[in-house]
Parts: structure tokens; sequence; C-alpha cells
């Protein structure tokens, strides 16, 4: 079943972090599938509102969340991915607050 959803992640990176953290965040989303580049300050893969398909960013008081819509596996596959990626990039466990991960 490929139906397109809304998915909704915060991850345990936070604003309060280092400049150099982020930096190494931002080599991060530039590494992950469907990478197209900060549009209006947004970071986004596949495509934008608009689309059918798409990924966007935020830094928020709850930490980076992300808003997606597509199908349940390609998002499951692309959010462990990138959890997995700045665990190893950051050198912290990264996951979801509401799961215990601080």
């Amino acid at each position: 079943m490929n139906e397109i959803n809304a998915h909704h992640c915060n991850l345990n990176i936070w604003a309060h972090l280092p400049d150099e953290v982020w930096d190494r965040v931002a080599d991060i989303y530039e590494s992950m599938p469907g990478w197209i580049g900060d549009i209006d300050g947004i970071p986004h893969w596949f495509g934008q509102e608009e689309d059918d398909v798409f990924i966007q960013a935020s830094v928020e008081p709850s930490g980076l969340s992300f808003y997606a819509q597509m199908n349940q596996s390609d998002w499951d596959s692309w959010r462990d991915r990138f959890k997995s990626e700045a665990t190893r990039v950051l050198g912290f466990e990264v996951g979801e607050p509401e799961d215990g991960f601080e």
C-alpha cells in the first residue's frame, strides 16, 4: 500500500546546542536522500508543500521537528536513516523525546 499520509516527528536535537553541532546537522541534511535545499530558510527533501511528496524540517522548542507527506514505509526508512546518521555524526543517541531520548 503506497497511500500518501502526513507524518511528524521531533528529535532530541535542541535549539540551544552550539553552532558546530548545527553545522554538522546541515551536513547531514545535505547527505540525506531527496535533498533539494533550503527554500526560504526551511530545509526540504523531495519537494515542497504543494507537491505530493515532501519532507521539511524546523527547529522548535520540542527539538528538531520534521513534517512529511509520503507513504509510511518511505517515511519510516528516511526517518530511521536520519536518526542513525545523526547519532553517528553528532556523537549522542538521536531519538524522539517522547520515546525517552533527552
